[in-house]
């Protein structure tokens, strides 16, 4: 999203396919903070903290102008991952959601350590009876038999499914 009008273009996407909630990664942006939409929405973003940071990495979620409005506050953390929670028609339930993106194989461990220590700290801060999703790419590999799970997992994992192992 660091080039000039794709946010625009993805709210486009957004709109036409209706969804509420968009998790971006990648997109590149520096800092954290909000920017308002034309359609009444709102970008929530999360980068590198640094002012002259390099424009990698970066966590978004993209609302629809009813999740804006249903928006109770947003908690960015790290260029890696970014949370969001929302008021329910149910009393005294949110629906929280977590965008991440963990550190592929080639980074080191401390940051993948990291991260998910992070993720960690922010589920703890949940209340146990609140909706919370986690989104994102975890970058998980699990196999490459993708039988049954066509339509969530590609072909392109390694190894073998835990299921075929033992």
């Amino acid at each position: 999203m660091f080039e000039a009008n794709i946010a625009a273009q993805i709210a486009r996407e957004r709109q036409a396919h209706n969804i509420t909630v968009l998790g971006l990664f990648e997109t590149r942006w520096t800092q954290s903070g909000q920017v308002r939409l034309n359609t009444g929405g709102m970008i929530l973003y999360s980068g590198h903290d640094e002012e002259n940071a390099h424009h990698t990495e970066g966590e978004a979620l993209m609302l629809s102008h009813e999740a804006h409005n249903a928006l109770i506050n947003g908690e960015a953390a790290g260029p890696r991952i970014i949370y969001a929670s929302f008021k329910t028609k149910k009393e005294n339930i949110k629906l929280n959601i977590i965008q991440c993106y963990a550190p592929t194989k080639d980074k080191d461990e401390e940051t993948k350590e990291d991260l998910y220590n992070k993720l960690q700290t922010m589920c703890d801060k949940l209340k146990e009876n609140d909706m919370t999703i986690i989104m994102g790419d975890l970058n998980a590999k699990i196999g490459s038999d993708n039988s049954g799970y066509e339509e969530v997992m590609g072909r392109q994992g390694l190894g073998k499914l835990w299921r075929d192992v033992g």
